[in-house]
Formats: structure tokens, C-alpha cells, sequence
């Protein structure tokens, strides 16, 4: 922060002394400065600017990433990537958005860390290394907007919490829903009373998935073609098969369900946004339901006011992918990607058709502001910890199939050994927090 600062103050007082004719004393003269570095023809000055970093981009990452080039207070200055054409199409993608040919490249993430000009980073490496990369970054001095799930375990997530607090992070967790017009006005809805009494919320997730199995081993490709090593990171080695991160393709990656690389046996794919806006609708984030069970292909929760939460991956009524439903004694709401909004009265306004539920324009706008201001984005460490550990709680009651209770001040389930002990995961040397 102290550098952060020292270095914005210098260009404001520098540029604002430039504008008002005053001699800048302390710099050999003649000093060159561009109208871009101050703030002319539509650019942000350089005292306003947020250097940006990213680590682990491909598909949703590239996404993310195209939101954050169309601000014109950012600047995209290098990637760090374990796969070569992966790097090489960030930094022309980037480039190309910014006119320019200056974005490095790095096959280690720690490379761009050390960089002292970067003062944010873009996460969006799979589920494995959210948590590890987040806290790395800040513990380097950067501000971090992570793809979700934003940590693989319980205790994960209190660790992840509690570094960006330490460090005076900025940190905004990618379920960027909470910043989608239908949503907030469904979650609103809710919290202010106008569905009357909640007693149920409805929160839309994947099947659930578990594989441990190995797929056959392949060659490994040459270090900086891909580092498989890198890749693996904090998770369990095993032998590579290109499959895991489709190596050179664009399409999603055959990681997904394998427990030692994905989140809450795919619990939290889509729990992570919509167990996230039933905890907002319910004015309870900082904690958590405390018992969690398993009807058929269904997980429920309640928490400690009776109110329940039903996660269900069927049944809606088709407003798009993750949606999202409040039940109270006075109506009902449901909202999804789609951006429309069903309500059960006419006096429950609706809204019309905003973004779609997948699109971060303004939760990467909230995050931005934030790096600035330095108040708390919507989706904060420790808003997103509570999700997130709601999910990981309905997960393991899924996976050792018996009803769990748990106790949201300690985050431990009560008189279950077992349960405990997957509260956390080994990380695999050198990459223990």
C-alpha cells in the first residue's frame, strides 16, 4: 500500500503541477511527459491507472480479461501462464486492445509477482491453485480479482480470508452475480421484506461428481511448451496426461470432477454464485447453515433460524443457468442468467432484461473502484468465504452420505471426526501456506 500510494501521489502532484505551469523541483530537466500519462484524449492519467497482471488465463479468464481491457483506467503489462500458447494468446489479445507490444510474458507466476510496478492481478487458474495464487499475490503486494471457486476446502477458505485482511488486500471473488441487475433486485426482494417471512431458498447446482482415477500417462512436454509441474502446483502429483488441461485447445478442461484438482465434487461450479446470493437474500453472510443432508439428487441445509436452503440442479422454470429462487409467506421470486425475473404477484415488481448472469462488466467495475478507494468490493474475502463453506459443508455431506451438522463460529462439524479431517487438503512441496 505504502508504494502503491507513494507512487500515485508522485504522479497526481507531478501532473498536476505540469497543468498549472509550476516548476517540478527534484527531476533532471528536460522531463518528457505524454498526454496519455496525463489523462488527456479520454486516458486515465498514470496516477489513476491500475497496472494489471494475469495469471492462468484461457477461457473464462480471456473473458474476464476482454472486461478489463475496455477500462480506460487499466493496464494490461504482463501474463504468467504454464502453457506457451496460452501466453502467447493473452499478450496479443492484450495488445491488440491497447495498441501496444510491450505485455511480457512469464512461464511462473512468481516472475510477474516480483514485478513492483503490478498492482493487481487477474486469477483464473483452475479450482487447485485459486486459493494458493490469491495469497501469494498479497502477500507480494497485489490486489487480486479470482476466478471462483476461490478456495478447494474449508479450511481454504478461512486461510484465504484471513491473508487478505493481514495484507490490506483488495479482493473480489468472480461470482459476479451479485452485481447483475435481476439478481440484486430478486436478493432485494428478499432483504427487504417484500416477500414477506423467508422460509425457503432454492439455489440451482451441477450433479455431483468424484473421480480418483488416473488417466494413462503421456510423454511430458517440453517445460516451456507446458509446465506440468507448475500446473499441478499445490495438488497431489500423478502422471501428465495432456487431457487434464488440453494442452493447446480452447475448450474446457477434463480436470473437472477429479477431487485432488476440482472444488466440493463440482458442488461449487455453480453453488459458489448461487449458494452465494441465497446467503446475501438472507442477510447472512458471516455464516453458514448448521446441518446439511442429501435427499435423492438433491442437497439441503437449514439454518440455525429454520429457515431452509434446498440446492438442487433440476426443476426451475427456465430463466437461464444458475438460477436462483425466495420463497416467503407473502411470494415468491425467481431469477437466472437470462436476466428475467418471475415473481408470484404483480405487486412484486420485476425487472426488465439486463446482462446476462455470466457477464462481469460491473463486478469487474466494482473491483476497480475498490483498488482505488480501498473500501470492500461486494464479494469480499469473507463474503465469499461463508459461501463457499456452506457449499464444502453439503458436499461432504453428499460424499460420506449421512446428515452433518456444523457450527458456523468454528467451522468444524460437530462430533464427526471424519468430517474434520476433510475440512482440509495436504498441499503438495514446495507449495505449503
Amino acid at each position: 500500500m505504502q508504494r502503491k500510494s507513494s507512487r500515485r501521489q508522485f504522479l497526481k502532484q507531478f501532473s498536476s503541477s505540469i497543468a498549472a505551469g509550476v516548476p517540478v523541483t527534484g527531476l533532471s530537466l528536460p522531463t518528457l511527459v505524454s498526454g496519455k500519462a496525463l489523462g488527456l484524449d479520454g486516458h486515465a492519467p498514470a496516477s489513476e491507472t491500475v497496472l494489471l497482471g494475469g495469471i492462468g488465463i484461457n477461457n473464462r479468464g480471456g473473458y474476464d480479461l476482454g472486461f478489463f481491457l475496455n477500462q480506460p483506467d487499466v493496464r494490461f503489462v504482463a501474463i504468467a501462464d504454464v502453457a506457451r500458447t496460452r501466453r502467447e494468446k493473452v499478450k496479443k489479445q492484450a495488445e491488440e486492445a491497447q495498441n501496444t507490444n510491450d505485455v511480457a510474458m512469464y512461464r511462473d507466476f512468481r516472475e510477474l509477482l516480483a514485478r513492483k510496478d503490478v498492482d493487481a492481478v487477474l486469477s483464473a487458474t483452475g479450482d487447485r491453485w485459486h486459493a494458493h495464487m490469491a495469497i501469494y499475490a498479497a502477500r507480494a503486494g497485489k490486489d487480486v480479482y479470482s476466478e471462483k471457486p476461490c478456495a478447494i476446502s474449508i479450511e481454504l477458505c478461512r486461510k484465504l480470508a484471513e491473508t487478505m485482511k493481514l495484507y490490506g488486500t483488495i479482493f473480489q471473488g468472480g461470482t459476479q452475480r451479485r452485481n447483475v441487475r435481476n439478481f440484486r433486485h430478486a436478493c432485494q426482494l428478499a432483504r427487504t421484506g417484500k416477500l414477506g417471512k423467508i422460509h425457503t431458498v432454492h439455489a440451482s447446482i451441477y450433479y455431483l461428481d468424484h473421480k480418483t482415477e488416473w488417466l494413462p500417462e503421456q510423454p511430458l512436454p517440453d517445460q516451456n511448451e507446458f509446465d506440468w509441474d507448475l500446473w499441478l502446483g499445490p495438488a497431489p502429483w500423478r502422471p501428465f496426461n495432456e487431457a487434464y488441461a488440453q494442452v493447446g485447445k480452447a475448450s474446457w478442461s477434463a480436470w473437472r470432477g477429479y477431487y485432488d484438482f476440482d472444488s466440493g465434487f463440482r458442488h461449487l461450479d455453480w453453488g459458489a454464485h448461487t449458494v452465494d446470493l441465497c446467503q446475501w437474500a438472507l442477510n447472512a453472510d458471516g455464516t453458514t447453515p448448521v446441518e446439511y443432508w442429501a435427499e435423492g439428487n438433491r442437497m439441503f441445509a437449514l439454518y440455525e433460524n429454520g429457515v431452509k436452503l434446498i440446492m438442487r440442479p433440476d426443476g426451475w422454470l427456465g430463466l437461464g443457468t444458475c438460477p436462483v429462487r425466495f420463497e416467503g409467506s407473502d411470494g415468491w421470486v425467481e431469477t437466472g442468467d437470462s436476466g428475467k425475473t418471475i415473481v408470484s404477484n404483480d405487486s412484486l415488481q420485476s425487472v426488465e432484461p439486463d446482462i446476462e448472469g455470466t457477464n462481469p462488466r460491473d463486478h469487474v467495475r466494482n473491483f476497480l473502484d475498490c483498488v482505488k478507494s480501498r473500501r470492500q468490493p461486494v464479494c469480499n474475502a469473507e463474503v465469499v468465504r461463508s459461501s463457499h463453506v456452506a457449499c464444502h459443508a453439503s458436499a461432504l455431506s453428499w460424499y460420506l452420505n449421512r446428515t452433518l451438522r456444523f457450527d458456523p463460529k468454528t467451522e468444524t462439524f460437530i462430533n464427526d471426526d471424519e468430517a474434520n479431517r476433510l475440512r482440509s487438503r495436504a498441499d503438495r512441496a514446495p507449495w505449503t501456506l
